[in-house]
């Protein structure tokens, strides 16, 4: 492995030459807008469509009772894997023929789910009408005895945003931001605040994303980082610096809504590559698939979240062997992780990479894993001034 001290950029062809090859797929899909699978970052629904969407579901249920009947709400079964399909263009995204599961007023197991419904949906139509945004912990805080706890919040919503077809920000609810941001970019927020974010310090990814506006950057590539131990680690390494012009983004492990549209965004605006540092661990490595193909739950939505073209820079379980890492630094999987490496390894776009595939059986034979960290068994900078720089010189991403 060799150390690049004073770092020659004009050795950099293999990063260069992915660049170029992403680029040139981006004017492509360009020059394509009427294909399906080409993403071109949405405006907001309109106003008057979201109150109309939400008056039909009212109109709905007043007939229902128009005619003695109980009314009934029918949802998508959005976490169900044989609704989801996969295209290695998009990611997971719902099936038009998805099953559904009712949301029935007479029966005395769904009648309170049913009544949440429509108070939700009542809140919504009163922010969007006088609009008034509101983060969902906000509306839970409006009755918390009602609503018993927010994860029954995050899921109506998530559930009325999927029967509506409209993205959760069109229905004015926020969510808050965890994710952090640090590099080459500027930009203008929604309310005129201008934002430059250096490497010596992090910013927070905004809570209303499509808002951003006057994006600006020389960047070479972004840098998904998994934790925020290793991202302030990078900062304070002068990663950015000292690399070519680039963006680092943690979502300080599992990403909210606000960091994956914001690395969407990012994508769609500047096309540069995009790799993700995660732990050699099946967490780490289905946060990674989450920024990349997304997640069952939100697949309603992939079109908006996914960036299949994000590449996985490491830490790869190859690296144990090839890196030579300690025995010491290396844990031993849980029954737990065995759990999730059997998951992920039935992940239908895992069939979609030999590569990724020989990784997770690298893991599965082994049994054990490893965090970033793992690399400071070298040198406490091993990762900024060895391990990434030698990565993004000799192409060693998959």
């Amino acid at each position: 492995m060799s150390f690049l001290r004073e770092t020659d950029w004009s050795v950099f062809t293999l990063l260069h030459q992915h660049r170029a090859e992403l680029s040139a797929v981006a004017r492509k899909m360009l020059g394509n807008q009427d294909d399906p699978h080409v993403s071109i970052h949405c405006s907001e629904t309109p106003s008057s469509e979201v109150l109309r969407a939400i008056e039909n579901v009212i109109e709905d249920v007043i007939t229902s009772l128009s005619r003695k009947e109980a009314p009934v709400l029918f949802l998508n079964n959005r976490s169900d894997w044989d609704n989801i399909q996969f295209e290695d263009s998009v990611g997971l995204q719902m099936a038009s023929n998805c099953t559904t599961r009712k949301i029935r007023s007479d029966c005395p197991k769904s009648a309170p789910k049913f009544a949440l419904f429509l108070k939700m949906l009542s809140i919504i139509y009163k922010m969007v009408q006088t609009n008034i945004y509101a983060t969902k912990r906000d509306i839970f805080y409006t009755d918390t005895q009602y609503f018993g706890n927010q994860r029954a919040v995050d899921n109506i919503i998530n559930d009325i945003s999927c029967m509506l077809k409209i993205p959760r920000r069109s229905l004015h609810v926020l969510s808050t931001s965890k994710g952090c941001i640090a590099g080459n970019l500027s930009y203008v927020e929604e309310d005129g605040t201008k934002v430059n974010c250096t490497c010596g310090t992090m910013t927070a990814v905004p809570s209303n994303v499509e808002g951003m506006r006057n994006l600006s950057t020389d960047a070479e590539f972004i840098l998904i980082v998994e934790k925020d131990a290793t991202f302030q680690r990078l900062l304070d390494d002068n990663f950015c610096s000292k690399l070519f012009p680039c963006i680092m983004i943690t979502g300080k492990g599992v990403p909210d809504l606000n960091t994956r549209l914001l690395v969407k965004k990012l994508w769609d605006s500047c096309h540069v590559p995009i790799f993700a540092l995660m732990d050699a661990d099946p967490h780490g490595i289905e946060i990674m698939c989450v920024y990349k193909y997304g997640s069952a739950s939100m697949s309603f939505e992939a079109h908006h979240l996914t960036v299949p073209a994000i590449r996985w820079l490491g830490l790869l379980p190859s690296d144990f062997d090839r890196l030579n890492i300690p025995k010491s630094a290396l844990i031993p999987l849980t029954k737990r992780d065995q759990s999730k490496l059997a998951s992920l390894q039935m992940r239908p776009y895992i069939s979609y990479h030999p590569t990724w595939k020989k990784e997770l059986d690298i893991l599965a034979a082994s049994k054990m894993k490893a965090e970033i960290q793992a690399l400071t068994s070298f040198t406490s900078d091993y990762l900024s001034r060895v391990y990434l720089p030698n990565k993004l010189q000799f192409g060693g991403w998959i």
